[in-house]
Formats: structure tokens, sequence, C-alpha cells
């Protein structure tokens, strides 16, 4: 049953990051030749490009705004026109990122001792592991210099950490009776509001989206009134809300409508300080974030971290931070299914799980996200390995296509002293407010 929803009868996968470069960059250059530009200046430019040491961190933060001056140029339409894909591929391309291999050492050399000690099932266990992992990865200094048996136990203990923060959230609503859902969808492609109102309509939600549709409306104008509807909704501490963008994302910007991370982060926080002037407590616990689009879980940690650093440099008490969802992990680009329709995968999923399958549960939990969806989403990429009649492991078929979906939870001063009591950590050593639980 498809109600509203569309359906997925649509053509093969294909990653929506290179749709703009690969069907559109050949006619691009043929254009470049045909108005007399020379191969060896493309390809000598395009080199000292991609061999820049600025590149990451100039595309990191770079929005591109095409020229006023230069839309009406025939050549430089098309430029505009491409740009923006061009500059997600390089970045895709070329940025650092953490090898396989270093996940994989991970799983050789300690995922069997925690495992084992946890006495979880391996479903469960690979919930935890790439948590685990990158948690390692943040807190290294405390994982060094110790013993291989210290270090276990000290993954064993972040891991039960981890479980327990689960445990502790997994009834939250996040789409429910009651709750405000806020959307913001990228214009570019055939994203249908539909994919947000029908699921606020099934679930008893108030809701409002966002997306250029009309030639007069601009980025700007729908990207404020976006920012502005999140401002609202900080200021409503009686109402649970749930932000959901879907679309193009960079590690510091949401690209579809060039919103970069700071600005989220001082639009929430601005309005939170506005909310109860007489206090210097903020409180965002009522506030859930999505995100599905590239580089998601990049965006989350660098909107978290702002937002921490910020009030610690207002002097501003940071009592809890919002919850933060994310349908790629660090590192990642987004998928979907493209055809009539533009289908990001992770949501896609979120559908499929929630509004297409009955009966309906009453809501969708955190729990839901992070042992569903994450379920779900664990066969792309993979393929299982079946014994008998049961799934008994899976084998990596396509790094590529993977995503890992994360789930930021706030973490609360108890919540801090016990995360420090695991990892033994220093007095010197900061923690961070939030806490990948896979």
């Amino acid at each position: 049953m498809c109600g509203n929803i569309l359906c997925h009868n649509v053509k093969p996968k294909r990653n929506i990051l290179y749709l703009r470069t690969v069907l559109i960059l050949p006619v691009f250059v043929k254009t470049l030749i045909h108005h007399k530009f020379t191969i060896r200046i493309l390809n000598n430019a395009f080199i000292n490009f991609l061999h820049s040491d600025q590149l990451c961190p100039l595309l990191m933060q770079h929005t591109y705004r095409p020229h006023p001056l230069l839309l009406n140029v025939p050549i430089m339409g098309l430029f505009n026109l491409t740009i923006p894909g061009c500059i997600t591929l390089f970045f895709a391309l070329t940025c650092k990122t953490l090898p396989a291999q270093d996940f994989t050492t991970f799983q050789q050399t300690d995922s069997p001792a925690v495992s084992k000690a946890l006495g979880v099932t391996p479903k469960h266990y690979r919930q935890l592991e790439p948590s685990l992992y990158y948690l390692s990865q943040r807190y290294a200094s405390s994982l060094k210099d110790v013993s291989s048996q210290d270090r276990h136990m000290r993954l064993v203990a972040l891991a039960q950490f981890i479980d327990s923060k689960r445990n502790a959230v997994t009834d939250n609503p996040v789409i429910g009776p009651g709750c405000n859902l806020i959307g913001l969808l990228d214009p570019d492609h055939g994203l249908d509001p539909k994919e947000i109102l029908s699921l606020a309509k099934a679930y008893g939600c108030t809701s409002i989206i966002f997306k250029k549709t009309k030639p007069s409306e601009t980025l700007k104008t729908v990207g404020d009134k976006f920012l502005q509807s999140v401002a609202d909704a900080v200021q409503s501490k009686d109402i649970q809300t749930t932000v959901i963008v879907l679309g193009h994302g960079l590690p510091t910007e949401i690209q579809s409508y060039h919103i970069p991370v700071d600005r989220l982060a001082k639009t929430i926080l601005n309005a939170a300080t506005q909310a109860d002037n007489a206090s210097s407590i903020i409180n965002l616990s009522h506030l859930t974030i999505i995100c599905d689009d590239c580089y998601s879980a990049d965006f989350m940690i660098n909107l978290a971290t702002t937002i921490t650093t910020s009030c610690s440099e207002q002097s501003l008490h940071l009592k809890q931070l919002p919850t933060l969802i994310a349908g790629t992990n660090r590192n990642c680009v987004g998928h979907a299914d493209v055809g009539k329709k533009f289908v990001p995968h992770f949501w896609r999923d979120v559908i499929e799980l929630f509004y297409i399958r009955q009966p309906h549960p009453t809501a969708i939990t955190l729990g839901d996200f992070f042992e569903k969806v994450d379920n779900m989403m664990f066969g792309y990429g993979r393929s299982p390995i079946i014994q008998g009649s049961h799934v008994i492991g899976y084998r990596l078929t396509n790094p590529e296509m993977i995503q890992d979906p994360v789930v930021f939870v706030p973490l609360n001063d108890t919540d801090i002293k016990a995360l420090r009591e695991a990892l033994d950590l220093k007095k010197e050593d900061t923690c961070d407010l939030f806490l990948d639980i896979g």
C-alpha cells in the first residue's frame, strides 16, 4: 500500500552525487573546446586544481554563487549549472578520509575480544562496532600506551556505556502524536513534500515544508524562512520538533540552500537565548534534527561542536544538545534511487518501514532509527552469507554504497562522568557533550 507516498519501482540505483557531473560534464568540456579552449589548458588547470594542498579546505568552506552579470552569457550558463556538481565530486574524490584498513584492523584486533566479553549477538555487536571504532579514534589518548588487556577492558566499558544510552533513549519519539515536523527539501530534484507530509498525517504531527518551487523564489528566501521556522521551534520548548533535511550536503553546509553550519548553529543558539532572557541555561532537548544527504554525520558533529563552543565563548551553560540523526556516516556520500522521483536511500527506508508497511506503530521512536532503519540499510554494499536457512554474516561487495547511518544523543553531567570513568580520562582531557550510539 503506497497511499500518498511514491512507489519505489524506479530505475537502477545511481549515485546522486555524480549525476550532475557524469551527465553534464562531457557536454561542458565539448562546449569549452568549441569555444576555442585547448585541451592542454583544461588538462593543466584540472591537474593543478586536484593537486592543490588547499583543495579540501576550500571545498568544505566554499559556497558557489554565480556572478549576476555572467548568468546571461551562454557558456557561463552551462558553467554555473555544472560547478555545484563538480565541487561535490572533487571533494568526494580528493578529501582525505579514514582508510577502510583502519576499521578492518579494529575488527581484527579489538572486536573479537570486545564482542566476546560483552556476550551480545553478532547482529547487536555490528550495530555498536562502528560507533565503538570512531569513539576509540576520538579518545585515542586514553587507549594508547596501555596493555592490550587494559585497552580491551576500556573498550568493553565504552561499549556498555553506549548500550546503556541506547536503552535510555530507545522509546523517545521522533515522529509521533503532538510532534511538529519541519522539512527542507532540495529544489533541483523530484523530492515531493508528500515524503514528509504523509508521515506527518499518519502519525498525528503538525508539519511545514520548505522547498523552492517557484521562479519568484530564491534559495536565500526559502532558506531564511526555514531558519526562522527552526528558531520558532527552538523557542517552543513544550513541543517536540523534528527537523528533516533531504538533499545535498557538505561537512560544513546544507549545500542545497547554501546554509553554513555556523549559521544554523547561530540561529538555534540565538533563539534559545531569546526564549528566556533571565537564564543562561541552554536546553535543546526538545529538538531532533535529521539530515539525509552527503557527509551528514560530519555536518552533525560540526553542528554540535559549534553550538558547544559558542556556548562556552558566551558563558552559557549548555544543559543539553539536540538529538542528531545522520543518514550517512563520517566521510560518506549519500545515495538515492533516481527515476521520475528522487528518493534518498535512508529516507526511502523510513517510508518503507513506517508508512508503507502496516500496521503503523503509534510513533516512530529513536530506537526504530538505530535498530530497524540501521538494520535495513546494512544490506547496502553488502551481501548476506547464508548457511542453511540462516544468515551467519555479511560479505562486503561495494564499499561505495555503504552509508551506515548514525544517531548522536546528547549527554548530561551524569553521562559525562560515567564516560570519563569508562575511559579513565585525565582531568585535562576534554569530553564531547554528544555520543554516537550507532
